[in-house]
């Protein structure tokens, strides 16, 4: 049976807070997970060590256990992906990073040559 990480929501309603488990694919999100191995809080709020005032999301996790589950076939969803690429778990989905070249443009608009007009 495939195992999958994925995000389980907690919390009261406007205010999310989501369980890191791992569980079978089949399951319903918030049915008893196999395991929780963290936390992710994705409201904003001030670091109370910092003073430059800039806002975090706080994500709690066992990074031990996360690279067992990973190491052991578990599947973690974008979402997870993400989480435990900032973490240093996994290495981040990059998208094509190449510039992007633009199509060829057709001759009648590079020579700016109007068609010729019989007399």
């Amino acid at each position: 049976m495939v195992v999958k990480i994925r995000l389980a929501r907690f919390g009261r309603r406007n205010s999310p807070l989501y369980n890191i488990v791992v569980a079978h694919a089949r399951t319903a999100r918030n049915s008893k997970p196999l395991e929780v191995i963290g936390t992710y809080d994705p409201i904003p709020k001030p670091d109370p060590y910092d003073d430059s005032g800039r806002l975090h999301k706080d994500i709690k996790l066992d990074t031990l256990r996360a690279k067992y589950w990973i190491g052991v076939g578990a599947q973690p969803t974008d979402t997870v992906w993400r989480l435990l690429s900032m973490l240093g778990v996994m290495e981040p989905k990059y998208r094509n990073t190449e510039p992007r070249t633009p199509p060829p443009m057709p001759q009648e608009v590079q020579g700016g040559s109007k068609p010729q007009e019989a007399t």
